[in-house]
């Protein structure tokens, strides 16, 4: 079996030229190299350098060797990295924040496939408003986080942040089942201008947001019930006492007795975004969910939607 630790002399040489020059790059002294050398030769029954006065060349053999050398240093490499993110992915910690919606469905999808292939890694999830913990995030409480923003309202993050979209889907707009205009399969904004509206509380952009896509269609939504709590919305619209903007996720994990239409003319839509700190490299812990939350991402934006809610 060929010895790494003489594929590697061998290289030098061939880089430095002389057995002096490679033995300084190495730490060696020109003895050992030359020892390095002769052992190698001895191992492929083959000479490998041609000795000069003041240099060395490779010999066709040697040249050979040194090309299959670079490839086996650079599969050790490869290797090296693997193990490494292995073992960061034994014992770690994984600290993510979340918001409601996503996290019922994407985040949940990827947490579940985290922990069932690196049952060792502490997971710790926050909930809440992205406003309330991207500042965590930047101060480096949080290993990633969800965020989301609406046509016309900037995230609420900037550019401390690497910022990756992970899906855009529409806001809908959810009905109680019997209501008046359930029955379509859309609803016009400006036929819900005199409904009663249900809004989270202003620290959220969800309350901008409802006011913003009712101004495009020139009216401001009269505002009965606030509160961020998902579902507490949801129970509110079922119980018949208001509507409220949904996203298309929460088609996954409705109230029964909802319906949820798209929104015509306009749709407005929001934009999920998966955020980490911006410099340095990422550890096997956070690439490692970064890769399931995409893959979740992806299968919840291509998933069909439920036919008791669009039918």
């Amino acid at each position: 079996m060929l010895d790494v630790r003489r594929l590697k002399v061998l290289r030098e040489v061939s880089v430095r030229g002389s057995m002096t020059a490679a033995a300084d790059a190495l730490g060696y002294t020109p003895s050992a190299v030359s020892q390095q050398i002769a052992a190698l030769e001895k191992e492929m029954s083959a000479v490998l350098v041609e000795r000069g006065p003041q240099s060395v060349a490779l010999t066709e053999a040697g040249r050979i060797l040194v090309e299959h050398t670079e490839w086996i240093l650079e599969q050790l490499d490869v290797a090296d990295e693997q193990l490494k993110a292995i073992a960061g992915l034994r014992g770690g910690r994984l600290r993510l924040a979340t918001f409601r919606s996503v996290g019922e469905t994407v985040v949940a999808e990827a947490l579940m496939g985290f922990h069932t292939a690196w049952p060792e890694v502490e997971l710790r999830l926050t909930e809440g408003e992205p406003e309330e913990y991207v500042g965590r995030l930047a101060r480096g409480e949080l290993d990633l986080a969800l965020s989301f923003d609406y046509d016309g309202i900037p995230p609420p993050h900037d550019e401390k942040f690497v910022v990756e979209q992970l899906l855009t889907e529409e806001m809908m707009v959810a009905l109680p089942a019997g209501h008046r205009l359930a029955t379509g399969g859309s609803v016009a904004l400006a036929d819900l201008a005199d409904e009663s509206w249900i809004a989270s509380s202003s620290r959220s952009s969800v309350y901008e947001f409802t006011a913003l896509a009712c101004e495009w269609e020139n009216f401001q939504p009269r505002v009965a019930f606030e509160t961020d709590d998902y579902h507490i919305a949801q129970a509110l619209v079922a119980a018949g006492v208001g509507i409220t903007f949904v996203p298309a996720l929460s088609l996954h994990t409705s109230h029964p007795q909802l319906r949820l239409l798209p929104v015509r003319p306009r749709p407005p839509r929001r934009r999920v975004h998966l955020l980490t700190r911006d410099g340095g490299a990422a550890s096997p812990c956070v690439t490692e969910m970064m890769k399931l939350l995409r893959t979740a991402a992806r299968r919840q934006a291509s998933a069909p939607v439920m036919k008791d809610q669009q039918s």
